[in-house]
């Protein structure tokens, strides 16, 4: 047997805060041989991307300090002069990290940025380093690498930047590639691409591979060995398949428990809780069906027709429109009382604008918004703000969607007291008895947004959003940016709130696995169009429209077992611009089944 291309024993890692040292790595020993893939899984703050910097010597000596011993190609990377570990990262050891707009200069042109490594690295001139730099952007699948040298960064969509960035960590040969949740910021589509994009150039290069990441779909998908850690520590390790099989530890099981899988919903016709799994213990408990929420014999809260929202492009002195992006084009839906309507496309398909028209947050070109039986696009100011007590949103970010200044007891209050619904004293009283309806404590209202987890400010931002009593619910991508087992406990929350207070919900998501078990019905956009309408079991047990075949199969399968190569298209998500004369094609659909409708031209 071979010596392992990089061993790593009993790494420790702590941070200065004030006068101590706290430590956030505890323990962790792990190998990693040669052409072998290994996942480091866990949540946010488990360490797994300290262990990462750890071994690239990324962290800063003035305020951390690392223990242990890091072994590569027989050199202890810990105990090495800066100036040999400067050789080795980058060129013996390539990095991918998870914004690849932070990894990318955007000043500099994309060509710049390769050649930089090339003649740093491997001494080559600038017309050989240039030579280098088309083919490396050739090998990570970018059409037209020639022509694209000489763009910038922003010029890119998110999935070609994180190509650059991977053709960057590719540029001299490294033994080991370290991806530092490059997947987790792209659309379900583009994270298939760059998946399969990593696993075939590993195969060609014979590099091993470090895959950090918090989704065990992507663990199943990709790994050959998993390491799992909580708080610090490493809590399980073993072959993936085994793993996956058979998790001994309370974490594992929560983390394999709060994973979505496709086609799991097959055969029921309500959306269904996660369940919940006792840390103590790692036992799961049952989970509790949904009841049928659905008002059908009332009238939609939400009835939209025809809306279209559009974006003027103007250049030159005078302004003068050149063209626009069709971001929403002729949307049509209804949404009943308790029901879940699912909004779902990737990132550019127009279904955030679609929320944020609806409730005129942005101002729609045209078409009929009606909520509550009242005309949104006609509404004056005074109209509008009463609307908008009947229909609230939680945004993707609960971080921006905070004051940070403001303890979130006031910021819940505020809408209370501005649309006279109480005094000062009744709204704080009423602060708390929301806190306590989306899982957290009253006491909690004296703190600020910094003082609670990502899961927990979401929870905070749909207490804010429950404070008028509304009857619909936009949540456009409010469980995207969480962690699994939050974003489980956050849907379970949804669902719990949809039962108890007949809510509406348009889900908007990119998530098709979430999608699933939330949604009594599925609306999937494609380039601001509706492509593709029905209940959610039509939808998913019977896809009709390409696109929605496409972006079902490019979710990952959480089974190890069912691994096998996919077919994954190359396109990208086509571009909303629109010269100014253009008229649109007026659409077509037709019935695929019960309130099932596909478009056909």
């Amino acid at each position: 047997m071979t010596d392992p291309i990089l061993s790593i024993s009993n790494l420790n890692a702590a941070f200065r805060v004030g006068r101590e040292w706290r430590n956030v790595v505890n323990g962790v020993s792990f190998d990693i041989n040669a052409k072998e893939t290994v996942a480091v899984v866990g949540e946010s703050g488990s360490g797994k991307s300290v262990t990462a910097m750890s071994i690239m010597r990324l962290l800063s000596p003035g305020n951390s300090r690392v223990t242990g011993r890091i072994e590569f190609e027989g050199k202890d990377l810990l105990s090495l002069p800066l100036e040999d570990m400067q050789k080795i990262r980058g060129n013996r050891i390539g990095m991918i990290f998870q914004e690849p707009m932070t990894s990318l200069n955007p000043v500099l042109k994309i060509g710049e940025q390769i050649t930089e490594v090339l003649r740093q690295h491997r001494g080559m001139s600038h017309s050989q380093a240039e030579a280098e730099a088309v083919r490396l952007l050739e090998k990570v699948r970018i059409p037209s690498a020639k022509s694209r040298l000489n763009e910038y960064p922003m010029n890119f969509s998110g999935g070609m930047r994180q190509r650059v960035v991977i053709a960057i960590a590719l540029a001299c040969d490294p033994k080991l590639l370290i991806a530092d949740e490059p997947t987790t910021a792209l659309d379900v589509t583009i994270q298939a691409q760059i998946l399969e994009l990593i696993k075939t150039l590993q195969d060609e290069e014979g590099m091993s591979v470090l895959f950090i990441t918090h989704d065990m779909g992507v663990v199943a998908e990709i790994s050959d060995r998993t390491v799992v850690m909580y708080r610090g520590e490493q809590v399980e390790t073993g072959t993936t398949h085994d793993l996956f099989a058979g998790a001994r530890h309370p974490y594992t099981r929560v983390l394999l428990s709060a994973v979505p899988q496709l086609g799991s919903m097959t055969g029921k016709d309500r959306p269904l809780r996660f369940p919940q799994v006792d840390m103590a213990t790692g036992e799961i408990a049952p989970v509790k069906p949904t009841e049928d929420t659905v008002k059908r014999d009332q009238p939609p809260i939400l009835k939209v027709d025809n809306l279209i929202t559009r974006f003027p492009i103007k250049q030159g002195f005078l302004r003068r429109t050149i063209g626009r992006i069709h971001a929403v084009e002729g949307v049509s839906l209804e949404l009943r009382q308790g029901e879940t309507l699912s909004l779902v496309g990737e990132s550019g398909c127009g279904k955030s604008t679609t929320g944020r028209s609806i409730i005129r947050l942005t101002d729609p070109v045209s078409g009929v918004v009606n909520i509550g039986g009242k005309d949104v696009l006609k509404a004056g100011k005074g109209e509008l703000a009463d609307i908008r007590r009947e229909a609230q949103m939680v945004f993707q970010d609960p971080f921006e969607s905070l004051n940070p200044r403001i303890r979130v007891g006031q910021a819940i209050a505020e809408p209370i007291v501005t649309h006279g619904l109480a005094t000062a004293s009744q709204a704080r009283q009423r602060v708390g008895d929301l806190l306590e309806r989306v899982g957290l404590a009253a006491s909690m209202a004296d703190r600020f947004p910094h003082e609670f987890s990502g899961g927990q400010r979401q929870r905070v931002c749909i207490a804010r959003a429950l404070a008028l009593e509304p009857k619909l619910l936009i949540a456009d991508e409010s469980v995207s940016a969480l962690d699994v087992s939050v974003k489980a406990q956050v849907i379970n929350l949804m669902l719990d709130l949809q039962e108890k207070y007949g809510l509406g919900y348009l889900f908007i998501s990119h998530d098709m696995a979430v999608v699933e078990r939330i949604s009594h019905r599925v609306a999937v956009m494609y380039l601001g169009e509706i492509v593709e309408i029905g209940p959610r079991q039509a939808v998913f047990e019977n896809p009709q429209h390409e696109y929605t075949k496409r972006l079902m199969a490019a979710v990952p399968i959480a089974d190890p077992s069912r691994r096998q190569p996919r077919r994954i298209s190359d396109a990208e998500i086509k571009s909303p611009f629109r010269a100014a004369d253009y008229v649109p094609p007026k659409r077509t659909y037709e019935q695929a089944g019960d309130g099932h409708f596909v478009q056909v031209a």
